[in-house]
């Protein structure tokens, strides 16, 4: 359901096998693995399209509803859609792709060529006519796109027949917290992302309900918790920023007790924001982490291993190896930080239309590595330090932003925050500090400063520091570090 709209699982089906007959008119072939772009902001037809674009036997290619048209038009292009479901909202971000045929939700069109109204094609659609495409399991249903934080989005195609382990994946994950008709998944993430969507499948898959959050409000949130007695959702690092600037009376206002797992993971959760989240917000023992990318692998760790290990990440899921090695890529000892490389059991990944990206992914025994930085302690759990792009090198130094960040975060005054490197005639790099106050705090740069020269090393001290009134993030939960990084270039006048 979502706002007042809902869908029974009948329902869904009928509107499902309507999009696969509307997706035939406008010329996705059967059972072939065409492509079909998605770009639909959160709502119930999200899922009748992506279900409807299965059924026909294609691809569906979730677009980020953000994407302005070079963006949006550069994921259509590069994953070969032949057709696009579109909000009628949206329309503009496809200015770039006009001739790819789109069905438009939400508005009566102005009858430009190759569109068609989503609502009445599919009320047109005979009843009991379906679609059964012949054979073909050596697709995915799903080509993902990476965020693309380092450069273009990267279509992740995974290998044949990976859908199907991988969903086996899925379903085990599922089992592990019992999930099953009586629960109740809340919506709040972007639906075009897979944390959030994954989730809602699954619940989908097992006779469960989903709630629909069109978009993310702190107390509206902890409203529909109440309101629909739920059970489980899936949030970021943000989101938990975000609740707890609440004022403790209005999130005390809201009956939170039906909720037996809440899950994070997408971004890197400061220790003292989970801590704080756990035990002032949510029940004990219902906050889960795990750890994965878009290209495979996981792991995932439990409220009181958290605790023990806080911090962590987890140990990898069956079926997947970590390893941590040195920019020569021998393997190290734990404790000590890398590059991190994972190696799933029988599965496999390409990056669409970029075998020399696939190719540096990969060594020769299959493991690869999507960049991330980590240990592994002595009990072989994870610990993320950064990503391999954001590190800095200060006179020599590797030092990481997110150890300076979560510094940040124990301070009282400190609400969200964002560390990076930029050049330094002296220093190779220097550190600079984008940090948001809390409401109503006299933070000053000095206090920033000093602050984290009291914690750690002189070296990791930021020698700039910008206050903002609020951080820019993607909506996934990032913080969107290279935007941050070339504004403050720009403003300095040198290159971004």
């Amino acid at each position: 359901m979502c706002d007042d709209e809902r869908r029974t699982f009948a329902e869904l089906d009928d509107r499902a096998r309507r999009v696969a007959q509307a997706l035939r008119s406008l010329g996705v072939a059967e059972g072939a693995g065409d492509r079909v772009a998605v770009l639909v902001p959160n709502g119930i037809e999200f899922f009748e399209a992506v279900h409807g674009i299965g059924r026909v036997g294609a691809v569906a290619v979730p677009v980020n509803v953000h994407f302005k048209a070079d963006e949006a038009g550069y994921v259509v292009r590069d994953s070969d859609a032949v057709a696009v479901v579109v909000h009628a909202d949206l329309l503009d971000a496809l200015a770039s792709v006009a001739d790819v045929p789109r069905l438009v939700v939400g508005a009566a069109l102005a009858g430009a060529a190759g569109e068609r109204d989503y609502d009445a094609t599919l009320a047109a659609v005979p009843d009991g006519v379906d679609v059964v495409p012949a054979g073909g399991d050596g697709w995915p249903t799903t080509m993902l796109y990476t965020s693309g934080t380092t450069g273009r989005p990267k279509g992740v195609a995974i290998g044949e027949g990976d859908f199907r382990r991988r969903a086996s994946g899925v379903a085990m994950m599922g089992a592990r917290w019992d999930i099953g008709p009586a629960d109740t998944y809340l919506l709040v993430g972007p639906a075009y992302h897979a944390g959030p969507a994954i989730w809602a499948q699954v619940h989908l898959a097992v006779g469960g309900t989903t709630v629909i959050m069109r978009r993310w409000d702190s107390e509206a949130f902890l409203r529909l918790v109440e309101q629909h007695r739920v059970t489980i959702t899936h949030l970021v690092p943000a989101n938990f920023i975000r609740i707890l600037e609440l004022d403790d009376d209005v999130r005390r206002r809201y009956d939170l007790s039906s909720l037996r797992v809440v899950l994070h993971a997408a971004a890197p959760c400061p220790v003292p924001v989970k801590r704080r989240v756990m035990t002032e917000v949510f029940p004990p023992g219902t906050v889960w982490e795990y750890y994965g990318a878009s290209e495979g692998g996981g792991t995932s760790i439990s409220p009181d291993e958290w605790l023990r290990k806080p911090g962590s990440v987890g140990r990898p899921y069956p079926g997947n190896e970590l390893q941590i090695r040195d920019e020569s890529g021998q393997a190290l000892p734990p404790g000590e930080p890398g590059v991190l490389w994972v190696r799933t059991s029988g599965s496999s990944f390409a990056y669409h239309r970029d075998p020399a990206k696939t190719a540096e992914t990969f060594d020769a025994d299959g493991w690869f590595s999507v960049g991330d930085m980590g240990y592994l302690d002595e009990d072989g759990y994870l610990f993320i330090t950064d990503r391999k792009a954001d590190m800095v090198i200060s006179g020599g130094v590797n030092i990481y932003p997110r150890e300076i960040e979560n510094v940040l975060y124990e301070c009282p005054d400190v609400a969200d925050c964002c560390v990076f490197g930029v050049p330094d005639e002296q220093w190779g790099e220097s550190l600079v500090a984008v940090v948001e106050p809390v409401e109503g705090a006299e933070l000053t740069a000095d206090d920033v400063v000093a602050w984290v020269a009291d914690r750690l090393a002189g070296y990791k001290k930021p020698r700039d520091v910008e206050l903002v009134g609020e951080l820019p993030r993607d909506p996934n939960g990032k913080v969107v570090k290279r935007r941050l990084r070339d504004d403050y270039l720009a403003r300095l006048g040198g290159p971004a």
